[in-house]
């Protein structure tokens, strides 16, 4: 399996959810906090069509090859 910038992001995405959802369900203000900052880059890359962790992992390993 090759990764690339997209498939990482969504990785990592799902990683980051899934500790917020730990730290919000032991009831910590971290995981409401990070939580919040997901939606925001969510809704500046739904508005800028701009995503700071795509750009960096494109630069480190590369976009995916569309085999449509």
């Amino acid at each position: 399996m090759m990764v690339c910038a997209e498939k990482l992001q969504r990785l990592v995405m799902a990683g980051v959810l899934l500790v917020a959802m730990y730290l919000m369900s032991i009831g910590s203000i971290y995981g409401t906090v990070l939580l919040s900052f997901v939606i925001g880059m969510i809704v500046l890359w739904a508005i800028t069509d701009f995503c700071p962790s795509i750009w960096l992992f494109a630069k480190l390993f590369g976009t995916c090859k569309s085999s449509r």
